[in-house]
């Protein structure tokens, strides 16, 4: 089994422009073969309003572009666990996510 970790941010794009959520992480990315599974910490504890926010934006769509530290990025499923601050990732297929090319791709 391999990993990686490294640090990212995390943001729900409203549309195009607007990026009404972005929250820095830490990442542990362990593949084996072709599966993997990639566990995020919040870097920073959310204040009790920031949390109810951020647990909205994933009520209302569990869709986030990860984005990396060299500007890449990837489309994943945010589901949180049950410890605050922790964070499961997997990659969203891109015909489950909904006008993919509007609001998960950030105004470049």
């Amino acid at each position: 089994m391999e990993s990686y970790e490294d640090t990212a941010t995390l943001e729900w794009w409203a549309n195009r422009s607007t990026c009404p959520g972005r929250l820095r992480v830490r990442i542990v990315v362990r593949s084996a073969g072709d599966n993997w599974r990639c566990e995020a910490t919040l870097e920073s504890p959310l204040a009790a309003e920031d949390r109810e926010s951020f647990g909205l934006l994933i009520q209302l769509d569990p869709h986030f572009t990860l984005r990396f530290d060299d500007e890449s990025t990837l489309l994943v499923d945010v589901v949180e666990e049950g410890v605050e601050g922790r964070l499961s990732l997997t990659a969203a297929e891109a015909d489950t996510a909904e006008s993919a090319g509007t609001r998960h791709v950030p105004h470049q």
